[in-house]
């Protein structure tokens, strides 16, 4: 059994889209299971169903008012580089208003519907193939899978919103009576429940270079920090996840393929810039098309 496991990366999930591209159109790889973590989770349920260019052209063109119902960053350009300041007219309106977060994603739950259809939905329901979305239960202190397959409609969506939701800029959703947010919080990358469901071979895609190349740049706020501190907790997190899910794979002997990017793509993965994301998009299946063809030279 094969499985596809996506982390999570925000816009850099577009790297990732090029890389399943070429593992399914190019390569011919037929997956059985699909794990996505955040970003990952945009993409899973397309690459199921086969529909690469479709979920390549909803994802390269998403932008900051597509996701935020209430955003709280303002980005500026300064030369070729992107900054985010805090929009505190913005923040404070979502204080008035009893909210817990700085921002509310809302628009993201109904973009999300537009481009899942029912009908998408149900075609993937009769295949033999499992696509499983990662969340963060803060109430219960636990992450969560939550399958397709198991799912009413409305539900899987939700679930899909939820997973992408990095509190506290995005919206914390309450359903069940539980508190849910982001799964990247728990499980950047979900190689370990690959593992125990049954997957023997995996290929797993993380948004991040495999070294750190880089050193983050001085605080200049105290949004700026806050934004730290969460990467940093974030590279953690995904450290541990590699650690535990190669590890299991070893002892079973499973076969674990890892995808990193082979460069810094980004220091801010929560800029959605169009060109620079269909880029991302050709790079990453060009990377996995060189990095499978030097393993396999003719």
């Amino acid at each position: 059994m094969r499985a596809l496991v996506i982390s999570g990366g925000g816009s850099k999930g577009a790297f990732a889209g090029g890389i399943a591209q070429y593992l399914i159109e190019d390569a011919q790889k037929e997956y059985d299971l699909f794990f996505g973590t955040s970003t990952g989770s945009l993409l899973v349920s397309h690459l199921a169903k086969g529909q690469l260019n479709e979920i390549k052209q909803a994802f390269t063109k998403v932008t900051h008012d597509a996701i935020f119902s209430n955003n709280p960053f303002i980005v500026k350009q300064k030369g070729k580089v992107n900054r985010i300041k805090i929009n505190h007219l913005n923040v404070l309106k979502n204080f008035i208003r009893g909210r817990k977060t700085f921002g509310e994603s809302t628009n993201l739950r109904k973009l999300i519907e537009q481009n899942i259809s029912r009908k998408l939905f149900n075609e993937i329901k009769v295949l033999r193939k499992e696509v499983i979305i990662c969340v963060s239960n803060f109430t219960l202190n636990k992450i969560e899978y939550k399958s397709l397959s198991k799912c009413e409609y409305e539900d899987f969506l939700d679930w899909i919103w939820i997973s992408c939701n990095y509190v506290p800029f995005m919206s914390l959703v309450v359903k069940n009576r539980y508190e849910y947010a982001d799964g990247g919080f728990g499980r950047v990358i979900a190689i370990e429940e690959a593992v125990k469901r049954g997957a023997t071979e995996i290929d797993a895609i993380l948004l991040n270079t495999e070294m750190q190349l880089v050193n983050r740049m001085r605080s200049r706020n105290t949004f700026d920090l806050l934004l730290s501190i969460l990467d940093f907790m974030g590279d953690q997190i995904t450290k541990d996840n590699i650690k535990v899910g190669t590890l299991l794979a070893s002892q079973k002997h499973i076969k674990l393929q890892t995808f990193y990017t082979p460069r810094v793509l980004t220091t801010n993965s929560l800029i959605f810039n169009q060109n620079q994301m269909e880029t991302w998009w050709q790079e990453g299946r060009t990377y996995a098309a060189n990095r499978l063809n030097s393993k396999n030279p003719m």
